[in-house]
């Protein structure tokens, strides 16, 4: 019965492994966007370097792929039935965004994970996702820091997740998946403590 936990791990960190940021950037710009801006391979630094096109198809593709990757989870629980499928949901979730953060095509250096978190939670409990989706929108148009909204969200999302869901290896990976998404975004922790991080203009 481990071995599917095993392949649904393996799975789901190829599938996030796909950098949309990387393929748009270069389609549409002909750059690898790690080269531009923050050197992030995510959406924001998509637009601020590339474009509103290739920004928003980046940020689908990467919601996509978290929801993709748990649809598999799920999938493979309905077929290995002896399986724990909340642990799997789970842990595709989690090694869709270690995917992203450590991308195997693209030697290991991907984005902050953010966007496939975001496709993650709405399919492993819709309304922990919704819910953490509107405080980050509220975050991030009242501030206009994305990464601000992103990291309190992050650290929301285990929060509720302790409270609202009953599996222990839930949990525990909603605290992991938490914790790598703010790791991702030290740097920008380190601005926001400066007062250095770049502001989002809603009117390009």
């Amino acid at each position: 019965m481990s071995a599917v936990y095993v392949l649904v791990g393996l799975v789901a960190y190829l599938i996030g492994s796909i950098n949309f940021a990387i393929i748009f950037s270069k389609k549409f710009a002909g750059f690898d966007v790690r080269e531009k801006g923050s050197k992030n391979a995510g959406s924001t630094n998509v637009l601020r370097t590339v474009g509103k096109k290739a920004a928003a198809l980046t940020l689908i593709c990467d919601i996509l792929k978290g929801v993709v990757a748990v649809l598999i989870a799920m999938l493979a629980a309905n077929i290995w039935q002896d399986s724990d499928a909340e642990v799997l949901k789970y842990l595709a979730g989690l090694m869709a965004i270690i995917g992203h953060t450590f991308p195997v095509y693209y030697g290991f250096k991907g984005g902050k994970g953010v966007a496939t978190s975001l496709g993650v939670l709405l399919v492993v409990n819709p309304q922990i996702g919704i819910i953490c989706l509107v405080f980050a929108l509220i975050i991030m148009i009242a501030t206009r820091w994305v990464s601000l909204g992103s990291v309190l969200a992050a650290t929301l999302f285990p929060i509720l997740t302790i409270f609202m869901t009953d599996n222990f290896a839930a949990k525990i990976i909603s605290i992991l998946i938490g914790l790598l998404v703010i790791f991702n975004h030290r740097t920008n922790i380190k601005r926001l403590k400066e007062g250095t991080e770049n502001k989002l203009s809603f009117k390009k």
